[in-house]
């Protein structure tokens, strides 16, 4: 059962959020960088968000008949993630709009996901949360695409630890589960 599976890999979201926390706070920490370190700081993000989606792809391939699309997904975030350490000096424009693609992405494939849960989860709010909160972030970067990097720094830092919130919490609310599994 896919549950069974998701609750098995309950630490990907954790470390998921974890990760998407850290970034935030560094982007609230340092809201001088240059548009290159913050190219090269959202990559190392993007990067290790795709390996995590990776791997729970391949651990939910047994249960899930969706498996190869959240492969794809965290593929994606993997190539992107490379993109941005192979050509950091590209331009604001171009980064923000690497963001906002991979925050729609995100955000789609959250809600969609969080709906095939509904009827095996309570909870799964969280999910839906978390693809609103990716969307609305996406939203708001193509709003105005050209904002100052103090600006951009803080919005990026904002959606990453609140994101980073919600998939921890929906981390742990999948490792509280009780056990599915047929005798």
């Amino acid at each position: 059962m896919l549950i069974e599976t998701l609750k098995r890999h309950w630490w990907v979201p954790v470390l998921r959020g974890i990760a998407a926390i850290v970034f935030g706070i560094i982007a609230f920490a340092y809201p001088g960088l240059t548009v290159a370190v913050l190219v090269v700081l959202f990559g190392a993000w993007v990067l290790v968000d795709g390996i995590f989606r990776v791997i729970g792809a391949i651990g939910h391939r047994a249960d899930d008949p969706e498996w190869g699309f959240h492969l794809i997904i965290g593929i994606v975030g993997i190539i992107i993630g490379l993109l941005t350490f192979h050509a950091p000096a590209i331009t604001a424009l171009a980064l923000i709009i690497y963001i906002a693609a991979w925050a729609l992405m995100i955000g789609a494939t959250e809600i969609a996901f969080a709906i095939k849960l509904r009827r095996e989860i309570k909870g799964e709010w969280f999910l839906i949360l978390m693809g609103l909160v990716s969307i609305v972030f996406a939203v708001l970067l193509l709003w105005n695409p050209i904002p100052g990097a103090l600006a951009l720094v803080w919005l990026i830092g904002w959606y990453a630890i609140v994101f980073g919130i919600l998939g921890i919490i929906f981390g742990f609310r999948l490792r509280s589960l009780p056990s599915l599994a047929r005798a």
